[in-house]
């Protein structure tokens, strides 16, 4: 008889969780070493107190059982495990159930191999952005195309209210529904985080616009798309741009900007360079 996904599933997160639990040693826990062991690691009725949970559930579950499991469950038996959070991902994909959004490490100093990336990009635009829009990490390109300046901290606050920056946007209009919207679609991914609304309360006070926009409720998530610049001295730029979350950074999303081909933006972008050089 074939295997069936479902089967291979709860095949894997037998394995899986059967190697966690006898990669861990009672020490490891907190728990007293009662001496030798006649198989590795911990009991599964070791893990199940650890966890919170009944014996007998926990053994189907690492039997591979059909059962119904929660996303509160799986996290207490992630914490007994001692799961990073690759880990405790699998376990979810493992268990059947959509993996949670990772929070990540909101405030954490930007790599310097990230940096290096940015700093690759030249002559393009490329910045790193907050999942709050905050602007975290910036080459020197978007800096000269955009506009930033020590008063630029949050993209997001800065579209709306900073003359410079919302100045360079040809299509400020037609671009503006879908940062609103967009910066929805982030917030409802962090529900527990006030930062959100915080800054849309911010926003809806200092800008009829934002607020008419955010009244609207849209929600769209994006992650390319092209964006027309108007540089007082280069003119019309136009970018195609693309936008990557981190898988080990998920707090950070990187924006790296690329001239449109049908365009001349490549030389005139080239010659900002020469302008400022360094």
């Amino acid at each position: 008889m074939a295997v069936t996904a479902n089967q291979s599933r709860r095949d894997q997160l037998k394995e899986f969780l059967r190697a966690k639990r006898e990669g861990l040693r009672p020490a490891d826990v907190g728990m007293p070493d009662a001496g030798r062991r006649r198989t590795p690691g911990l009991r599964r009725e070791e893990v199940a107190v650890l966890a919170g949970v009944g014996v007998s559930w926990y053994t189907w579950l690492e039997q591979g059982r059909d059962i119904k499991v929660s996303d509160a469950v799986l996290d207490a038996v992630a914490r007994a495990l001692r799961l990073d959070e690759a880990e405790r991902t699998h376990l979810y994909v493992l268990a059947g159930l959509n993996p949670p959004d990772p929070a990540g490490r909101p405030g954490e100093p930007v790599s310097g191999p990230l940096r290096a990336v940015l700093d690759g990009w030249m002559p393009n635009p490329a910045h790193v952005l907050d999942r709050h829009y905050n602007l975290v990490a910036v080459n020197d390109a978007a800096r000269w195309v955009f506009g930033f300046d020590d008063e630029v901290g949050n993209c997001m606050v800065a579209f709306f209210t900073h003359p410079v920056y919302r100045g360079r946007f040809t299509s400020w209009q037609e671009f503006a529904p879908d940062m609103v919207a967009d910066f929805r679609a982030s917030a409802a991914r962090y529900p527990d985080d006030p930062v959100f609304g915080r800054i849309a309360d911010e926003l809806r006070a200092a800008s009829p616009e934002f607020a008419e926009l955010w009244a609207r409720a849209d929600v769209r998530s994006r992650s390319q798309g092209v964006k027309a610049i108007t540089h007082p001295q280069a003119g019309e730029l136009v970018f195609e741009y693309s936008l990557f979350r981190m898988p080990d950074r998920p707090d950070l999303n990187v924006v790296l900007h690329t001239p449109h081909p049908d365009t001349d933006t490549r030389r005139k972008v080239e010659s900002l360079v020469v302008t400022h050089p360094g």
